[in-house]
């Protein structure tokens, strides 16, 4: 009877979950129901899951409509009609266009038409049935003697369990149109009849015809799902059989096996047979040469990588090249990745540059073809107090209003509103929101994608399945994450402006080169890393001193140990000191010293949760994985995460430790959640770190420059720059002769590139580079305008930037002759004179040119000075430097600072603390940290340099000033408007 129920997936619509859908069911003794969302089938699996857990016949379809309107309501009678509706679904869904009054003629769908559709139907095919409400029946006399009894079946949708459900329907429609709900339209919402009734309501609905009933049922009876979730659904084989694949994985492996370990090492060889082993018997073997082969595309491009994640635990993928890690040296062990107790399929993360990431997506989808290549979804959902903020904005709270209850819904003050607020907030959590795209999920299927899941088209012109990666591991789909960064983007175009400056070819990849290397140990031991991937942040910056890290193993434990996991549950602090004195290390117990030995005894990697989980606390190899997921974030079921959590300390209960042990234990495990790495990840990372290293090492200035053309990293371009000066290379201004869209390099001299300057039209810098390279430099202001054609206003941004002071004139002349040349005629852009003419000369009295204007038009124009910005103060810089801190431990000392960066964070208590990064005088940085009473009493106020009074403190060999007071300095003013100084709240950027 229950032919058209809605889940949450039906978006900003239903209120049960799949879950709760069935439970409902199973509550009212109902044998079979249907699950038919609004146009899409993500809930199809959880619900059939659910169905089959509680004995109850699972039926799927899709209800299909055109904004409010619903056209029909499709049920898959079998296996092949989901994929007939996926079908049709995606086939609209991709095309954006609305579908069709009536669907194709299916063979294993039934379709369902509301009663007044009926009309405009005519001759009703054997698959095709019409659904009358119970609000229909009065209506039903007119069509009784035009359509056969047995093509009427009840209808009556269910979209939420009870009053509550409704009331929350309403605030998700009302979100949906971004409207107040007292506004909301009442066509917008459903009638309060979509209630999930008992059999027996609904038997008394339709008492005056009962056959509609027993049609429905009968309807319903004849369709059935069943689904494999078991079976792997990947693409089985890359060659044409099975036995090829094996033969070739083989080859290759042992082939590279050669390369990276030479023809004696028995511990390689025997690791490699045993994972081609493994691969083969869990039927992998595929799932390799896959990302082989997107490897070797890759590489035939001239594209980098960085193969990471688990699939790094793996020697095949180290001697295949997929990953760049070694696991012996690291003590990887492979299980981490397949082993046959794992509860979801492993992946391999493989990182791109920014840049090439879509091509080698591209590439999949034409390699495998459009109908077994999908990227992954994800579902943005109401977490994070998203409900209070969309829901206060329902109810129009007042901004400062909706931002306190966002802060803190607890401590949000009772009003008109807020008590509906924070009562049904908390019913939206979870919910989906929307569809998005998962960070770089890609899927490749055996069968037809349609066999699982319709899809549809994302703006980046890729197509999204309709379902996230918990669903994808549940029915049997182990993914390749495809992902990109700029960190890759810095090393690529960094290998080719040192072949380009220096005329060398650098090789990226010697790895063990540049382990070994003296001058990238020492570069590493001074924690100078700015700009490098993953080492650059002024935390890591800090924990690489505190490390005294040298070496890539600390380096890998560093890359882990920073996650916010191990450092918010004090573990870091731990590590470090045991890090520095592991004689006098005094474990938790003996157990986690034996288990722990590499890390002192500090669970810093999931491998380490396994390893606790279950050899500690003796859970199985199955649980144990379950609660690695849960420690990585990937998992979805909190009732799930409190089972396993039962069973941890019940588990180290019959193991007969101290109950202060267990609790402890579970405590470090716990504070893990959501952010531990893999040892392989950590490895991967640290890998990319010491490229970037190399890099930064023997060519910091072609580094630089990479960095700065990649417009990705910690900072603000400003101290790339910076940095690149710092390393001996002398900076330009963008020259209207000199300067690309991107920052070039020539010899030691950076030419800042075009894309920094803010205002400047990208019509105009396309013109200018066309005219330059056509017909050679620019002579002139007058040469530039009339080749060019710009205008007025950007002719200025052009002056004011410095790009003509090649020309001998100061800014104030050239601004005189531009309003001069611009004024006297019309102009005619991008056209040149038939004639080269005579630029004519203007007499102009003296119109001098001071150097803090020159600043004040490079923080307008490329959001900071290219002098140092301490030149820019009205007061002398004053105190001691960075260098000295060492010297003053212990002493109250004053010290300048630009202001870098800062992190806000909240004490225990709630209050807010913050860490700061400054720059001193000479540009060397340092560190410093301000508590709540002196962050409250001495806040930042936005860039600038700051007078800093505190404390030297050192911990581990690393200094930093713990702040007691602070004062932001005043600048000069400009003296085009004079009082207008940045310190004292002038109009500037700097003071923003």
């Amino acid at each position: 009877m229950y032919l058209n129920c809605h889940s949450y997936f039906s978006l900003r619509y239903g209120t049960f979950s799949p879950e709760e859908l069935v439970e409902r069911a199973v509550s009212l003794n109902i044998g079979r129901v249907a699950l038919t969302d609004i146009n899409t089938v993500s809930g199809v699996f959880e619900f059939t899951r659910a169905c089959l857990k509680a004995g109850i016949e699972p039926v799927v379809g899709v209800e299909f409509r055109n904004r409010q309107q619903t056209l029909y309501v499709c049920l898959a009678r079998n296996a092949a009609g989901l994929a007939e509706i996926n079908r049709h679904l995606s086939d609209y869904l991709m095309s954006g266009r609305d579908f069709p009054l009536r669907p194709p003629r299916f063979e294993h769908v039934a379709v369902i038409y509301p009663l007044q559709q009926f009309d405009r139907l005519g001759e009703l095919a054997p698959h095709e049935y019409i659904g009358v409400e119970p609000k229909d029946l009065k209506r039903l006399w007119r069509y009784r003697n035009r359509v056969c009894e047995d093509r009427l079946v009840a209808l009556a949708p269910v979209s939420y369990p009870n009053k509550v459900g409704f009331s929350l329907h309403r605030l998700l429609r009302a979100i949906h149109h971004n409207c107040l709900l007292s506004r909301l339209a009442e066509h917008e919402t459903i009638e309060e009849d979509e209630y999930f009734l008992p059999p027996a309501n609904m038997e008394y609905a339709f008492h005056s015809h009962p056959e509609l009933l027993q049609n429905a049922q009968r309807l319903l009876d004849g369709c059935q799902f069943r689904f494999d979730f078991e079976s792997p659904k990947n693409r089985r084989l890359y060659t044409p059989s099975r036995e090829d694949d094996v033969a070739l994985l083989r080859k290759l492996a042992e082939d590279g096996l050669l390369d990276r370990y030479g023809p004696h090492h028995p511990e390689a060889i025997r690791r490699v047979n045993k994972e081609l082993g493994i691969i083969e018997e869990l039927d992998f073997t595929a799932y390799f040469l896959i990302t082989w082969d997107i490897i070797r595309y890759a590489r035939s491009r001239g594209y980098f990588h960085v193969g990471r994640g688990s699939g790094a635990n793996s020697i095949v993928a180290y001697c295949m090249g997929i990953t760049d890690i070694d696991p012996i040296e690291l003590d990887l062990y492979f299980e981490r990745f397949i082993n046959p107790h794992r509860t979801s399929p492993p992946d391999f993360d493989i990182d791109f540059s920014w840049d090439e990431r879509d091509e080698i997506i591209d590439y999949i989808f034409k390699k495998w073809g459009r109908h077994h290549v999908c990227l992954l979804a994800t579902y943005s959902t109401f977490r994070d107090r998203a409900a209070y903020r969309e829901l206060g904005k329902v109810f129009g709270l007042p901004k400062a209003e909706l931002d306190a209850l966002v802060a803190d819904p607890s401590g949000t003050p009772p009003g008109e509103y807020t008590k509906y607020i924070l009562r049904f907030a908390p019913l939206l959590e979870d919910f989906p929101n929307h569809l998005s795209i998962h960070a770089g999920g890609i899927l490749i299927s055996e069968e037809p994608l349609y066999h699982y899941t319709a899809l549809q088209m994302m703006p980046k012109g890729f197509p999204v399945c309709q379902w996230d990666m918990y669903t994808a591991e549940d029915i049997g789909f182990a993914k390749w994450d495809v992902l990109s960064q700029r960190g890759l983007g810095h090393i690529k175009e960094a290998v080719d402006l040192v072949r380009q400056n220096r005329q060398v070819s650098v090789d990226i990849h010697r790895i063990q080169d540049f382990k070994r290397d003296a001058a990238i140990r020492r570069q590493l031991e001074a924690h100078e890393t700015m700009g490098c991937f993953y080492i650059e942040s002024p935390a890591m910056r800090g924990l690489i001193w505190k490390l005294g890290c040298s070496d890539y193993l600390t380096l890998v434990a560093a890359s882990s140990v920073i996650r916010p996991g191990v450092a918010s549950s004090g573990m870091m602090r731990e590590y470090i000191r045991r890090h520095h004195n592991p004689a006098e290390t005094v474990h938790l117990h003996p157990r986690m010293g034996e288990l722990l030995a590499d890390t002192y005894g500090v669970m810093i990697y999931q491998e380490d949760v396994i390893k606790v989980a279950h050899h500690f606390a003796g859970l199985s190899l199955a649980e144990a994985d379950i609660l690695r997921r849960a420690m990585s974030g990937k998992f979805r079921s909190r009732r799930e995460f409190i089972r396993i959590e039962n069973r941890f300390l019940e588990s180290c209960r019959q193991q007969g430790y101290p109950e202060e042990t267990i609790r402890e234990v579970w405590r470090q495990i716990q504070s893990f959640g959501g952010y531990s790495f893999s040892k392989a990840h950590s490895a991967s990372f640290a890998v990319e770190s010491y490229q970037s290293l190399f890099l930064k090492t023997y060519y910091p200035l072609e580094f630089m420059t990479a960095v700065i053309n990649n417009f990705g990293g910690f900072y603000r371009t400003e101290f790339y720059v910076h940095e690149a000066r710092r390393s001996g290379g002398h900076i330009e201004a963008p020259d209207i002769n000199q300067s690309d869209w991107l920052t070039r390099i020539d010899g030691q001299t950076l030419w800042l590139g075009w894309s920094l300057v803010r205002s400047l039209e990208n019509r105009t810098v396309a013109t200018l580079l066309a005219q330059r390279q056509q017909t050679g430099p620019y002579r002139s202001l007058e040469d530039f305008t009339r080749r060019v054609g710009a205008g007025l206003e950007q002719l200025i941004v052009l002056i004011r930037t410095g790009a003509f002071r090649s020309f001998g004139h100061t800014k104030k002349e050239l601004l005189w002759q531009a309003h001069a040349l611009l004024n006297k005629a019309t102009q005619h852009p991008e056209t040149g004179d038939l004639f080269q003419l005579e630029d004519i000369r203007y007499a102009l009295p003296p119109l001098p040119q001071e150097a803090i204007e020159d600043a004040y038009d490079e923080l307008e124009l490329l959001g900071f000075p290219l002098s140092t910005p301490f030149a820019m103060l009205a007061v002398p810089s004053a105190g001691i430097l960075t260098s000295d801190l060492l010297a003053h431990a212990g002493q109250q000392v004053v010290l300048d600072g630009y202001l870098i960066t800062y992190k806000p964070i909240r004490t225990k208590n709630g209050r807010a603390m913050q860490f700061g990064y400054f720059m001193d005088r000479e540009g060397q940085y340092f560190d410093t940290v301000h508590f709540p009473p002196v962050m409250e009493k001495f806040p930042l106020r936005g860039r600038g340099v700051y007078r800093l009074r505190g404390k030297v403190v050192v911990e581990f060999g690393f200094p930093s000033l713990e702040v007691v007071q602070v004062e932001k300095l005043s600048t000069l003013p400009d003296p085009r408007h004079a009082g207008e100084g940045l310190g004292g709240g002038g109009r500037l950027p700097m003071a923003a």
